[in-house]
């Protein structure tokens, strides 16, 4: 099974294609809110690299947040369009279950990503004897003081909103022996890391439907104007023109080969 894996919950956006024996191709760069010019160029040389074309997929897997409200509204609607245009599966993975993937550790694993109104979005897992992640607390979004008093036992944090938590409170903390600080690398988001989740789902035929919404955890103000409006969220928007861009693009593949 080859799947194709976005994660764009964050500045950092990251594009994957994986099957069960690796990776086969992936790439990751500062996106800086151009989520929308950047993904689907990517997703392109990707498969170009890995010498696929769309129709040869098994299925789709994307990150839905939460994070930056932009980014995941770019890469849900880019996987929800490639959708319409092919009828491939497509799964979700919260981004902060694709971040705690990557720590192996008895202790219990926090990520961290910043919220735009100065908070931090967090999460608590712990790994399963079967080595699978379990949750001990789910997605929030609150201030430093509200993460500080979930922190109640020994835990490894890591994640971009972990540097946005006051110097003073990370020597606290670490030197009250409550958190260990998670190496560098465990910091962004991957897609890599979602498409090993999103493999697994895929497998057990843990697919969405046609109703499908970012896990925000707190409402961005564009679905508030759009509730306002009663005019297409952004979302639709999108995969709208990305399902028409797909559907022109395998046309003229098809008439190449004679199809």
């Amino acid at each position: 099974m080859k799947i194709l894996a976005v994660e764009t919950a964050t500045t950092w956006q990251s594009v994957a294609i994986l099957d069960e024996r690796g990776i086969l191709a992936q790439h990751g760069q500062e996106a800086g809110g151009v989520h929308g010019t950047l993904l689907l160029p990517t997703i392109d040389r990707l498969l170009a690299q890995a010498k696929l074309q769309l129709r040869e997929l098994s299925g789709l897997v994307c990150s839905d947040g939460p994070g930056s409200f932009t980014g995941i509204r770019v890469g849900l609607a880019t996987c929800l369009g490639l959708r319409a245009a092919t009828g491939l599966p497509l799964t979700l993975v919260p981004t902060l279950e694709a971040m705690a993937w990557n720590v192996d550790t008895t202790n219990l694993i926090c990520p961290l990503l910043p919220s735009r109104r100065g908070e931090v979005y967090w999460a608590v897992f712990r790994r399963g004897v079967d080595g699978c992640l379990e949750h001990v607390l789910d997605e929030q979004v609150g201030t430093e003081s509200d993460f500080v008093r979930s922190v109640r036992e020994p835990t490894v944090v890591f994640g971009a909103g972990w540097g946005t938590i006051a110097p003073e409170t990370q020597e606290l903390l670490s030197q009250s022996g409550r958190v260990m600080v998670g190496s560098a690398h465990l910091f962004m988001p991957s897609a890599a890391s979602v498409a090993r989740i999103g493999l697994a789902r895929l497998h057990r035929g843990e697919v969405v439907g046609e109703v499908v919404a970012p896990r925000y955890v707190q409402r961005a103000e564009a679905e508030i104007q759009y509730e306002r409006s009663g005019g297409l969220s952004p979302v639709a928007r999108r995969q709208s023109r990305v399902a028409r861009k797909t559907a022109e693009r395998l046309a003229r593949g098809r008439r190449r080969s004679g199809a």
